[in-house]
């Protein structure tokens, strides 16, 4: 998925993210150029940067709904994170370097599943031979050619019942490996490289732990974790693990516009604020964190920001962050027309995923058109009367009008119930109409 087209990308995330074709396009494009530095020479690839991106837009607009897909798309190193979670350095809370060591711990995890999925043959052969040899013990050394015929004839029993699962109802004995507790991310650099000296040192004394009888279908899921640690090189995939996040890294850095200081704004938390945004800076500009794979450069990660910018604006970021984000995309207010579409064309839509729900229950829900397009009208309704919060506010009609379906569900098995315009407008039309029944119920 990594040298996808961006008319691809665009494809994939027009199947869950209705509208928003600007945003698309800079995001596709600006992974399109991560592939393509990738096939310059090292030198020129040492001088393209990525270009960050800051997108503007109300909540529910779909910011977090394009990064939620290109997690899923993409099979790089991911994270979503809130800048308004992080302090300043020297305050209590996380500091903005925690973002690069989930982003290596991510990048190690697709690693290792990586790696898991290719020696996966050799994986199950390591567990099949493990168990198989707790209940057949081997023969001890010297044994005639006789017994040792017998034994291999049972060996190959025993791994043709093992393939049927017919061994999974067995008790064995196992080693249950004590954990050792990894350093809380939070912690300064030089406090996580004590603990993990700490843990290395103690690293032999964890690794045999106490012996546990389990079946020999939960024995298989233990000894996964073993068979993996055996056969894989924990420093090869470390190394593989860091290289991954240094090309390909993408921290999605939401709410950023609530570190932003509005002007004129004299509350007591804005220096903390922007201490946030400046500890910010060298982490976008390009700095080295440590982490669990070692130094981080976080030169050529990209850094995609978002916020609805309602009480701030983008310009009272300080002038050196708003320069790390050089393009920006604002984001469409959604219509009625999107409103609809939302509720009906993406892949598991509002519409089928209660539809789904229901048919666990033996109800089948028929939505009719004209109930369709009444609840984007009255979704846009609410959003124009209260809070604009975007198609966050079609789970919101949708769950009024079908909460007491749901609830009875029991008592309708086997049945065909139809959502009708009637029954959209009995539900929802006197909440509407009501500006204050509206702001307290949707």
């Amino acid at each position: 998925m990594d040298n996808l087209t961006p008319k691809e990308i665009v494809a994939y995330l027009d199947n869950y993210v209705i509208g928003q074709d600007a945003a698309k396009k800079t995001i596709a494009v600006a992974l399109r150029n991560r592939y393509r530095r990738m096939q310059l020479s090292p030198e020129m690839q040492q001088d393209v940067t990525p270009k960050n991106i800051l997108m503007i837009g109300s909540t529910g607009v779909g910011k977090t709904e394009i990064a939620r897909r290109l997690a899923k798309m993409m099979n790089l190193p991911f994270i979503k994170v809130e800048a308004s979670k992080y302090t300043e350095v020297g305050f209590v809370g996380r500091d903005v370097e925690s973002m690069i060591r989930d982003l290596a711990a991510v990048s190690l995890g697709l690693v290792r599943e990586a790696e898991n999925e290719k020696n996966k043959e050799k994986i199950a052969n390591y567990i099949e031979n493990k168990i198989i040899e707790k209940l057949l013990p081997p023969l001890p050394s010297g044994a005639s050619e006789v017994k040792q015929a017998e034994y291999d004839a049972s060996f190959v029993r025993m791994q043709e019942k093992f393939a049927k699962g017919e061994l999974d109802h067995l008790k064995i004995k196992v080693d249950i490996p004590n954990t050792l507790t990894m350093p809380e991310e939070g912690l300064p650099p030089q406090m996580i490289q004590v603990q993990e000296s700490i843990i290395k040192v103690l690293g032999g004394m964890g690794k045999k732990g106490q012996e546990k009888e389990v079946s020999v279908k939960d024995a298989k899921k233990i000894l996964e974790a073993e068979a993996s640690e055996a056969l894989l090189d924990e420093e090869q995939l470390k190394a593989l693990a860091l290289e991954r996040v240094q090309k390909g890294g993408i921290v999605f850095l939401d709410e950023i516009d609530k570190i932003a200081v509005s002007s004129g704004s004299q509350s007591r938390q804005d220096p903390s604020k922007e201490g946030v945004q400046r500890d910010l800076l060298p982490i976008v500009e390009g700095s080295s964190v440590h982490t669990k794979l070692g130094m981080v450069h976080t030169d050529h990660i990209l850094f995609i920001a978002a916020g609805a910018f309602h009480v701030s604006k983008p310009s009272d970021l300080m002038p050196e962050l708003q320069g790390r984000f050089p393009l920006r995309v604002e984001l469409e207010s959604l219509d009625e027309d999107t409103l609809y579409r939302i509720l009906t064309e993406p892949n598991n839509s509002l519409i089928n995923q209660y539809k789904a729900l229901m048919k666990v229950e033996g109800v089948e829900l028929v939505f009719e058109e004209e109930a369709l397009r009444a609840i984007a009208h009255y979704a846009l309704l609410a959003n124009e009367k209260t809070e604009d919060i975007g198609a966050r506010r079609l789970h919101t009609v949708m769950e009024k009008i079908v909460e007491e379906i749901s609830f009875c569900a029991d008592e309708h098995q086997g049945e065909t119930i139809q959502i009708d315009k009637a029954l959209v407008e009995e539900k929802i039309s006197k909440v509407v109409e009501d500006e204050d029944t509206t702001r307290y119920i949707l």
